[in-house]
């Protein structure tokens, strides 16, 4: 593999990495939605794959995001 070839790769990676960040975010701003509307915890665990215990940190840490501006990628989170 050449220079050339493997900055591209780079680059291939490092966009791929930011689009999951944003999944990822906006992943996390649904599963808070769902906890609002009454989804049960269970039911958000096996539509993600996510554990009890990530879901209950993803919806707990709604209220830190609730006082930021919303962003074009859903970042403040909503309301729980």
């Amino acid at each position: 593999m050449d220079k050339r070839s493997l900055a591209q790769l780079a680059g291939r990676f490092r966009d791929t990495e930011a689009r999951a960040e944003i999944l990822r975010q906006e992943l996390a701003v649904a599963i808070r939605q769902a906890d609002v509307d009454g989804v049960a915890q269970k039911d958000i665990c096996e539509a993600t794959g996510y554990t009890r215990q990530q879901v209950r940190r993803i919806v707990k840490a709604a209220p830190e995001r609730d006082s930021a501006p919303a962003t074009p990628t859903g970042h403040n989170g909503g309301t729980s």
